[in-house]
């Protein structure tokens, strides 16, 4: 340890100040992380006319939330935060299993990401995606 000109030890630069995480950054992290896993067909509300809907608003500049933290919501303290995840899965995938693969995945973004340590991530599964349904992204009109 160095000491200063005072004769008290010297702080680290990297000790020097705050760093503050956003609720959004974390949620911007877990959905993406969430979204990478097997089985998880989308975010958020669970019936096929309000995916199509918020599909259709993220894409309208200015509409709500970011695409990617949809279905997330994040509460950030200090040194730790707790996630709540809305999914929407897959037919014929364990639920368990899936549930299981999205906890580690978001905890292990969140917590290499940002720090903090992630206390708990509930996850509700809202609804399943049979496989006779249409996709939830509205096809363009224009060419």
């Amino acid at each position: 340890m160095t000491e200063s000109a005072s004769g008290s030890p010297a702080k680290d630069p990297g000790d020097r100040g705050r760093t503050s995480i956003a609720d959004g950054v974390v949620e911007k992290i877990a959905g993406l992380a969430a979204r990478e896993v097997v089985g998880v067909h989308a975010m958020g509300s669970g019936s096929g006319l309000s995916r199509t809907f918020g599909a259709v608003r993220d894409r309208v500049p200015g509409g709500s939330k970011a695409a990617v933290s949809r279905g997330v919501k994040a509460e950030v303290g200090e040194v730790q935060t707790a996630l709540d995840l809305e999914i929407v899965v897959e037919y014929g995938v364990s639920i368990r299993d899936v549930a299981r693969a999205v906890r580690e995945n978001v905890i292990s973004a969140v917590e290499r990401m940002t720090g903090l340590e992630v206390v708990e991530v509930n996850i509700a599964v809202s609804d399943v995606k049979l496989p006779d349904e249409e996709d939830e992204e509205p096809e363009s009109r224009l060419q």
